[in-house]
C-alpha cells in the first residue's frame, strides 16, 4: 500500500511534467522556464527541484520519454529491407530532434557521447538504439543489403555518428534550402553500409 506522502510526491511530480510538457507543446523546448513550470503548477521552486536536479534534468526526463516512444516505434516497424528504408526509420528521431537545438544538445551531452554528465534515461535510450541498428544490421548483413566486412556493432556505432554529424551540420547552416537531416544522412549511410563491388 502506497502512503500518502508518497502518493502525493508522485502526484506532484507527475504535474510538474503535465505542466513541463504544456509548456514545450505552446513554447517548444527552448521556451521552457523553470519560473513558468512551477508558477502554471502551483508549487514552490523548491518543489521542482525536488523532483529534478535543474531545468534540464526535467528536460531530459521529457526528451526521454519522447525518444522511448519513437524508439518503440522504430521496434514495431521490424527490420528495415534496404538502406533507404532505414533511413525512412531514422527519419522520425532526426525530425524529433531536428525541431529544438535545446533536444541536441541536451541528448549529446547527457547520451555520454561527449563524456559529459551522462543521464540514465537519456543513456538507456541511446544504448537502445545502437543495440536497435545491430540487430537490423545483423538481419540485413545475412540478407546482403549491407556490408559484411565490419561487425554491425561498430556499423550502428557509425549510423550513431553521423546521425549527430547531419544534427550538427543542421543547426550550423540556415534550414531554408537545406535538406531535412534524413535527406542528409541517406549519402552517408549507402556509402558506409554499401557492400563493397
Amino acid at each position: 500500500m502506497t502512503r500518502a506522502p508518497q502518493k502525493r510526491r508522485l502526484e506532484t511530480r507527475a504535474k510538474l511534467l503535465s505542466t513541463a510538457t504544456a509548456i514545450v507543446q505552446d513554447q517548444g523546448y527552448s521556451g521552457l522556464r523553470v519560473e513558468d513550470v512551477v508558477a502554471r503548477a502551483g508549487v514552490a521552486k523548491g518543489t521542482l527541484f525536488a523532483h529534478f536536479k535543474d531545468k534540464d534534468g526535467l528536460l531530459a526526463v521529457l526528451i526521454g520519454e519522447e525518444v522511448t516512444r519513437l524508439l518503440d516505434g522504430m521496434e514495431t516497424a521490424g527490420v528495415p529491407s534496404d538502406v533507404a528504408e532505414l533511413t525512412a526509420r531514422l527519419a522520425p528521431h532526426l525530425d524529433y530532434v531536428a525541431q529544438d537545438r535545446v533536444i541536441f544538445d541536451l541528448l549529446l551531452r547527457y547520451s555520454g557521447t561527449t563524456a559529459d554528465e551522462p543521464d540514465e534515461v537519456v543513456t538507456a535510450s541511446f544504448t537502445r538504439q545502437v543495440t536497435l541498428l545491430t540487430g537490423w544490421l545483423q538481419d540485413m548483413q545475412a540478407a546482403g543489403e549491407v556490408r559484411r566486412n565490419q561487425p554491425p556493432a561498430l556499423l550502428a556505432e557509425g549510423i550513431q555518428a553521423f546521425l549527430n554529424h547531419v544534427l550538427g551540420v543542421w543547426f550550423c547552416m540556415e534550414h531554408e534550402n537545406e535538406a531535412r537531416p534524413a535527406q542528409a544522412l541517406e549519402p552517408y549511410l549507402q556509402a558506409w553500409l554499401q557492400p563493397p563491388g
